[in-house]
């Protein structure tokens, strides 16, 4: 069994920053187990796997532990693929069925732009050792389908964060997003923690701006973002608010094409 297998820098236009995710497209559907175990080899935070069904392709997401419901930047990854490749016309709708329902995305000159459903956050009391794993002074923290969703004072608390990650996966949550106003040119920026399923840290998340594009949306009063997710790679997502969705925008660019053989 030879499959197409690619490697891709998704939310960046530059090689090597951004989030990588691998790519694999297919003909027909394959065992979950090979999936899973495919994921585990490539060992990135997520690796997508799609093929035709209906009137575009089912697509679904893998980190090296578990299958997941939505994952951002892999879907960047191979909405790039399939424009970049010829498995989709650029001036072609993607239409993905996934364990999220249906995702579209558009192909805009450079950018690629994801239609997602919104993830809105409701505000909790400060979870009982969440600032001292964060090692940082917390000022809100909100929930959402994700897990955990935390404000804190400034930009720089944001870069400079450095979790427990041990004590961090003992939170009954899959990720935790640490947030704050950001600095010109940007309006809000990020990081995402998720040591409970196996991500330390994931450098450009898109599932993780669908929570943030509703929470700022209410503090600034706007529905149109440029945001900075601040890991060490670095990415830019472009957020658009629109009734219960969010638009994410966001650029990739192809690392690496090979081919399974098992």
């Amino acid at each position: 069994m030879r499959i197409s297998l690619f490697q891709v820098d998704a939310f960046t236009d530059k090689a090597y920053g951004g989030n990588p995710a691998a790519v694999c497209p297919l003909q027909a559907p394959q065992a979950e187990p090979w999936m899973q175990q495919v994921a585990q080899e490539m060992n990135l935070s997520e690796t997508a796997f799609f093929y035709p069904e209906g009137d575009g392709f089912r697509l679904r997401w893998f980190t090296p532990t578990v299958e997941v419901d939505l994952c951002g930047h892999a879907t960047l990854a191979t909405c790039h693929v399939l424009w970049s490749e010829g498995y989709l016309p650029p001036d072609q709708e993607a239409r993905f069925q996934t364990r999220s329902g249906l995702l579209t995305a558009r192909y805009l000159g450079d950018w690629i732009e994801l239609n997602f459903p919104a993830n809105p956050s409701h505000p909790i009391p400060v979870p009982d050792g969440l600032e001292a794993a964060l090692g940082v002074e917390v000022k809100s923290v909100a929930a959402n389908s994700l897990g955990y969703l935390v404000e804190v004072d400034g930009a720089d608390s944001v870069r400079y964060l450095s979790p427990n990650f041990a004590a961090l996966g003992n939170f009954p949550v899959h990720g935790v997003i640490v947030t704050s106003r950001g600095e010109p040119p940007y309006d809000f920026v990020s990081r995402f923690f998720a040591p409970a399923i196996g991500i330390h840290e994931d450098p450009v998340t898109g599932s993780a701006h669908c929570c943030l594009g509703p929470y700022w949306q209410e503090r600034f009063g706007k529905t149109e973002f440029l945001a900075y997710q601040a890991s060490p790679r670095g990415g830019i997502v472009k957020v658009r608010l629109a009734d219960d969705r969010v638009c994410l925008g966001g650029q990739a660019v192809t690392v690496l094409k090979g081919e399974l053989l098992h």
